[in-house]
């Protein structure tokens, strides 16, 4: 969980240092922007709580993961979610279907949109995506979700994205 995590840290404050600092964003007003990338960067993890909620809650994880949650044990519900994320496959953010709709969108957002908190957000939910597909295609030596093609081509976007601003 922990590795997890710090893999998408890293991504996520290296490419916003990258684009701080081509795009001049070094002032404080832009906090902004950096907060709508913390944000962003959990986001797509809520998706395994759908799914353990709505989508499959007759699964054995998804009856633990309630268990845990009426003796509010938080923090062992998120390891057990981490420990168990590749038992998920019908997840609705991680598929390559949500994945074009949420591009499209994010597309949107960077060239329309003057908030930047709003570019932050959908700039960092998009690179975890990304670097979803990077884990799953190194670790697991599976993209059953995403499409073959689809992770470089997401990271190029995402990277073209994040210098639209």
């Amino acid at each position: 969980m922990k590795r997890e995590l710090f893999i998408h840290f890293a991504f996520c404050v290296s490419f916003f240092i990258l684009i701080s600092v081509f795009k001049h964003y070094l002032n404080l007003s832009y906090w902004p922007f950096w907060l709508g990338g913390v944000i962003g960067t959990f986001l797509p993890d809520i998706d395994h709580l759908v799914y353990v909620f709505f989508l499959s809650p007759q699964e054995l994880t998804s009856q633990r993961v309630n268990f845990l949650l009426g003796r509010r044990e938080v923090k062992r519900t998120i390891e057990l979610l981490y420990e168990t994320r590749s038992e998920r496959k019908n997840l609705i953010f991680h598929s390559i279907f949500f994945q074009v709709i949420f591009l499209a969108l994010t597309f949107f957002i960077m060239t329309s949109s003057t908030s930047i908190f709003a570019k932050g957000l959908v700039l960092s939910f998009a690179l975890h995506l990304s670097v979803d597909q990077i884990i799953d295609l190194v670790e697991l030596k599976n993209l059953d979700n995403w499409k073959r093609y689809l992770p470089a081509a997401s990271t190029l976007l995402v990277c073209v994205f994040g210098f639209l601003m």
